[in-house]
C-alpha cells in the first residue's frame, strides 16, 4: 500500500524570516560593539560618550556605530591626544576588531534560532 503526500514549501516566508533574523543579530551586535567602545571613548564630561549610536539598514543588513559631537572624528584618529586610563583614539575601530567573532555569534545565533 503506498502513501502519497503534497508539500508546500514557501520560501519568501523562510527568506522574510532570515533576513528579520539576521537584522535582529546586527543590531545586538551593534549594540554590544557600542557598550565596548563606550567604555574606551575619550572621557572627559561624558557628551561624546552618550552621543553613540547603533542602528540597522534592514534593507541593506548593515549595522551602524556613530557617535554624535562635532570633535568625534578628530577624537578617534588623533593618536597624539592624552587620554585617561582605559581611555583611547581608535575607540570604535579598536572594539569593532576585538569583538568581531562575538558579533558573528550574536548574528548567527539569530539565524539558528529563526530556522527552529
Amino acid at each position: 500500500m503506498s502513501q502519497s503526500f503534497r508539500l508546500r514549501f514557501d520560501a519568501s516566508a523562510v527568506r522574510r524570516e532570515l533576513r528579520q533574523a539576521a537584522a535582529r543579530g546586527l543590531y545586538l551586535g551593534a549594540e554590544h560593539v557600542l557598550g565596548v567602545s563606550n567604555d574606551r571613548v575619550p572621557l572627559d564630561e561624558g557628551p561624546l560618550q552618550h552621543s553613540g549610536t547603533a542602528s540597522v539598514d534592514e534593507g541593506a543588513l548593515t549595522a551602524m556605530v556613530s557617535y554624535d559631537t562635532p570633535y568625534a572624528v578628530r577624537q578617534h584618529e588623533e593618536m597624539d591626544y592624552r587620554h585617561a586610563p582605559g581611555r583611547e583614539a581608535k575607540y570604535l575601530e579598536n572594539s569593532l576588531n576585538a569583538e568581531r567573532t562575538v558579533v558573528l555569534a550574536l548574528v548567527a545565533a539569530q539565524l539558528r534560532r529563526a530556522l527552529r
